[in-house]
């Protein structure tokens, strides 16, 4: 993509100005992206564990923490640190390895998927032909991951967590493709950067969610289950198997599902943003907005605007969809294992199938409308 290449090329130049040789700016460009990735993957997950919790504690007509920084928002602070000094215990009769392995594989895929978000039309780390595809090839790593952790624990509660987590994700994984499959033939790109683009020139109304009524409600649904979300939560749920997978885990090693967990919630989020909110775009063009105002397209004012308007307005869709996340676990009871099957397997499913080869007939008789 030519921005990444441009702001490559920038970080390099910019460097070898200071005198640092051009080789070493290289290699100093390679881990930046990923470094830049993961701090904000992970500034994200502490604002939305402090949203989570002043949300819960309104709907509850309580307080929530306000002692640890301004308002508690150093709270999230203080459960991480203590969760990393807490001691990493690992059962007697636990396979150490898989029991290792579980977290890193459920927490890694999630930060990689971060790589093909777009805050902007110039704010990607890489613009893949295949984003979407790669999104949801590395979402089914996540399960196996719980899988490997509920059977290494060696506890039955554990395991039971752990096949409920794989079953689950392989009810709605199938559905949630379908949805963004719906998406992807209307943009005639895999790219998030396309599928955004095709949704810009007409502000609020040329946004997939008018287009896609159906595949918005089945992605919002799937998305919910994949990441665990009441009413959802079946494989950690309390009440029924102490902690699912999670049982036997303390430390860091819980740290990491519990971060993940978040994580996925926020990418979730983003990703339904730019796929059926418009991403980065404004309700209002741009461009129609600065004609009234008499500013000129090509201004540099403008230009600063639009970019900084992008990262808000993507920020502020992904972060209501978690205000409606977090709203929707103290408004809406847990389904039983069974209803959470039937509902994906004999519902979505077809619901989605339906909606994909109604979309494909929609697209050959009006191109226009639905991006032919």
């Amino acid at each position: 993509m030519n921005s990444g290449i441009d702001l490559q090329a920038r970080f390099i130049e910019s460097l070898t100005e200071l005198g640092i040789p051009n080789g070493a700016a290289k290699a100093l460009w390679i881990p930046f992206p990923s470094f830049l990735m993961i701090i904000g993957a992970t500034v994200g997950v502490l604002v939305v564990v402090w949203l989570e919790r002043k949300i819960s504690a309104a709907a509850q007509q309580r307080i929530g923490p306000e002692y640890a920084g301004p308002l508690g928002v150093l709270q999230p602070v203080a459960d991480g640190i203590k969760l990393v000094f807490k001691e990493d215990i690992i059962p007697a009769k636990a396979d150490p390895w898989l029991f290792t392995l579980g977290p890193v594989l459920v927490v890694l895929p999630v930060f990689v998927s971060y790589l093909i978000v777009p805050f902007g039309q110039n704010l990607v780390v890489t613009d893949l032909n295949v984003g979407i595809f790669f999104w949801i090839a590395l979402s089914s790593i996540a399960p196996i991951g719980l899988l490997m952790a509920g059977y290494a624990s060696n506890n039955k509660y554990s395991l039971l967590g752990g096949l409920r987590a794989a079953a689950q994700s392989i009810s709605y994984e199938i559905p949630l493709a379908l949805s963004v499959l719906a998406i992807v033939m209307m943009s005639n790109s895999l790219s998030t950067i396309d599928i955004v683009e095709q949704q810009s020139g007409y502000g609020i109304l040329g946004w997939n969610i008018w287009r896609q009524p159906v595949g918005f409600f089945i992605f919002w649904i799937a998305a919910l289950a994949e990441c665990e979300r009441l009413p959802f939560d079946l494989p950690e749920a309390e009440e029924e198997i102490v902690a699912g997978y999670q049982t036997e885990y303390a430390g860091m090693k819980f740290a990491l599902f519990y971060l993940g967990s978040y994580v996925n919630l926020v990418l979730s989020a983003l990703v339904f943003a730019i796929l059926y909110l418009g991403g980065w775009e404004f309700p209002v063009p741009l461009d129609k907005l600065a004609g009234w105002l008499g500013v000129s397209p090509d201004s540099s004012w403008l230009q600063v605007t639009t970019a900084s308007l992008g990262i808000t307005m993507t920020v502020l869709k992904a972060y209501f969809l978690v205000f409606i996340a977090v709203l929707m676990r103290w408004t809406v009871p847990r389904v039983r294992i069974d209803q959470l099957l039937d509902l994906g397997w004999k519902f979505l499913l077809p619901v989605s199938l339906v909606n994909l080869l109604l979309t494909a007939a929609l697209k050959l008789a009006f191109p226009v409308a639905f991006g032919g």
